[in-house]
């Protein structure tokens, strides 16, 4: 017997109706933000899924060679994938660029309560502005969609930059930067502390850094770290442009975290995560600035924020709810030709006035036809007989509260 491959799964018609009732939801507020929805290739090139990262993260794709012999890989995400369009097709348009995609990304890892291997991402990149409104609306989005869906969810916000003012005073190294980032976004923070000897780093570098780690709260945070870090220019300026981000922010539930580091290496300023209450699928969005990514990938400096959420965390992390079928069962009295052809009629009319119909299909008696109805959760049923039809009528059941009555077939577009 065939098996599904191992972090993919199945979805029931019933799931697939739930996910896509939040996905339209959350379209609805991408496109309440004049957001334009794209699409690119599930694969790219190897070179560019590892053009940020390095070959380290070769293991954590899908890699395979075309018969070209070229290197591909699905996509881990679609920063990537949007950046090579940009630069591609897009970067004439005017600006700022108001771009979303809802896809399904893949990643070589081990499966577990909220990881797959095949996953959704929802999310969007606003391309040309470096002003703060323009972070300001990426996180409001962030936000709405999510209010929109009723979820519960905690939003913690940073900045980068805070902690690259304190790299530059101490003239630390890319890849010593890099690697104390990493252990802070894996919150390894013995890690971190023997990093910090290993590189022989300054007791003034271990206080500051974990000081600024445990800056955590309300906006008053901002304030009180800048009185730690006075001697630093840099990190202040970077906690002046998260103050200035947050007065254009519309809700006031909001963490200030300056621990978010990010596991991508692409940013650069703002930085923002959103968590849910699901245990091992908490994060379900996360997102910031990254002014350096297009330039990197060799085009003139742009800047650009965005962020995505993992949809199959957000589906994790909602209350399950009831779906209403609005299907309709159309069942002739008797098998005979007439019948069938005078249904195939009403479904048509059905079906063009935007409902959706099925046709007793399987030659059943009416009692039987109506248990199916039951069973597969259709609530209305046309039962379609000679006499009613030569009064220009059908029988109209509701499955459930077992009413019936007589429907003119004029009237069959307003049921």
């Amino acid at each position: 017997m065939f098996k599904k491959p191992k972090g993919t799964r199945d979805f029931t018609p019933l799931e697939m109706k739930k996910r896509r009732i939040i996905e339209n939801k959350l379209r609805n507020v991408f496109d309440s933000y004049n957001f334009k929805e794209i699409n690119t290739p599930t694969f790219e090139s190897f070179e560019l899924l590892s053009k940020k990262t390095g070959e380290d993260i070769r293991k954590q794709l899908f890699v395979f060679k075309d018969h070209g012999n070229r290197e591909m890989g699905l996509r881990p995400e679609l920063t990537s994938s949007v950046v090579r369009f940009y630069i591609n097709e897009l970067k004439n348009l005017p600006k700022p660029l108001k771009l979303y995609y809802f896809a399904n990304c893949f990643r070589y890892e081990n499966p577990q309560a909220g990881r797959y291997r095949e996953f959704w991402q929802m999310g969007c990149e606003l391309i040309g502005s470096k002003y703060p409104i323009a972070d300001a609306e990426i996180i409001n989005l962030a936000m709405d969609g999510l209010n929109k869906i009723d979820m519960d969810y905690e939003i913690n916000i940073g900045h980068l930059g805070v902690l690259r003012g304190i790299f530059k005073e101490f003239n630390l190294s890319e890849d010593e930067e890099l690697k104390i980032r990493r252990l802070i976004d894996k919150e390894d923070y013995k890690g971190l502390e023997n990093y910090l000897s290993e590189i022989k780093s300054s007791d003034e570098l271990r206080d500051i850094i974990f000081k600024i780690l445990n800056s955590k709260g309300d906006k008053s945070v901002i304030s009180d770290l800048k009185e730690v870090l006075k001697d630093y220019p840099t990190s202040i300026e970077a906690m002046n442009n998260l103050e200035e981000i947050l007065e254009f922010v519309k809700h006031d539930n909001i963490v200030v975290n300056f621990g978010i580091a990010r596991g991508l290496d692409y940013y650069t300023g703002m930085v923002f995560e959103i968590y849910g209450k699901k245990e091992g699928a908490r994060q379900v969005c996360g997102g910031g600035r990254y002014d350096n990514l297009i330039e990197l990938f060799g085009e003139k400096p742009t800047p650009a924020v965005g962020f995505a959420y993992g949809f199959d965390r957000v589906m994790l992390n909602i209350d399950d709810f009831e779906v209403e079928d609005e299907s309709i069962l159309i069942i002739p009295i008797k098998k005979d030709k007439k019948l069938l052809k005078e249904c195939l009629n009403i479904a048509d009319v059905l079906r063009k006035s935007g409902k959706s119909v099925e046709i007793e299909l399987m030659n059943r008696k009416l009692n039987k036809a109506l248990n199916y109805a039951n069973a597969v959760g259709i609530n209305k049923v046309i039962i379609v007989g000679e006499q009613e039809l030569s009064k220009g009528k059908v029988s109209l059941k509701n499955m459930k509260t077992g009413e019936q009555e007589l429907v003119g077939l004029d009237e069959l577009e307003n049921i």
